[in-house]
């Protein structure tokens, strides 16, 4: 039950730059067990366009900030939006102050992560120019959480979703895994259907291939499930026992979060009336 589970995403050092015509990465400084590298924060133009969209400002941290508009400025664009993932703090919490900076609102799912009027959902599109951003709803890391497709470099940018290295956590009780589980199948599908096989993640390397990465996120999913599903045939009862018998070989400093991602489990096997 302890068996690892096989490695997914690049193992290669990530420090961000241009990675697709339309897309820039400013790294946040806050590298960590959780946050890979760090933070990812994209900035987004058409090209020979003078204006950008900003998604996930990142933590509320000056430097990174000014750089973001920096890095803008050496691009000679204007930044004119500003997007959220999700509203977890090291996405969302130097939001406020980013707006403050560039004189822009901030649009999220979530009103409470918001500044001004717009917010964003499921099938709303951006445009700024000729840039245009495809808003797509991928609830299951969080309740709020928001993937979206830059069609012009036929990209997805999904936050927390699906990461460039490793496999994220579904933050129960906020997040559920058969929300997660259709959010990724959704994902699967738009890969396909409309030749997105870019992604630009939240954290860690951009990667080339959405689909097989999708395919082996799915994969691992089920893998945990079968996991979870014999540590309870043996007798483990409480999320923590399931941990320390099935994330065994994985560094403790792991197992807070594993533990959410377990009692999202748990409460999707009960939801399917498996036990």
């Amino acid at each position: 039950m302890s068996t690892p589970l096989p490695a997914i995403g690049s193992t290669a050092p990530w420090s961000g730059g241009r990675a697709s015509e339309r897309a820039v990465c400013v790294l946040a400084p806050n590298p960590g067990i959780m946050t890979l590298d760090g933070t990812n924060t994209w900035l987004l133009h058409e090209p020979g366009g003078h204006r950008a969209v900003v998604l996930d400002p990142g933590p509320d941290d000056e430097e990174h900030l000014r750089a973001v508009v920096r890095a803008a400025e050496q691009l000679d664009l204007h930044i004119v939006a500003t997007l959220l993932t999700h509203g977890h703090p090291d996405h969302s919490a130097g939001a406020r102050s980013f707006a403050a900076l560039t004189g822009t609102g901030v649009r999220a799912l979530d009103p409470a992560h918001r500044l001004g009027s717009e917010g964003l959902a499921a099938g709303d599109v951006v445009t700024v120019d000729d840039l245009e951003i495809r808003v797509v709803g991928t609830p299951g890391h969080t309740a709020d959480s928001l993937t979206f497709l830059l069609t012009g470099d036929g990209a997805l940018l999904t936050g927390d979703t699906l990461l460039g290295r490793g496999t994220t956590v579904v933050a129960h009780p906020d997040g559920r895994l058969a929300d997660y589980l259709a959010s990724l199948r959704r994902l699967r599908d738009l890969a396909e259907t409309a030749g997105a096989q870019r992604v630009l993640p939240g954290h860690g390397p951009a990667m080339d291939d959405a689909t097989g990465l999708l395919d082996a996120y799915l994969v691992h999913r089920a893998a945990r499930l079968d996991q979870i599903r014999a540590a309870v045939a043996h007798g483990c009862r409480s999320a923590p026992e399931v941990v320390a018998t099935v994330y065994a070989v994985v560094p403790q400093a792991l197992w807070p979060a594993a533990e959410l991602s377990v009692l999202a489990q748990l409460d999707y096997l009960r939801e399917l009336g498996e036990f």
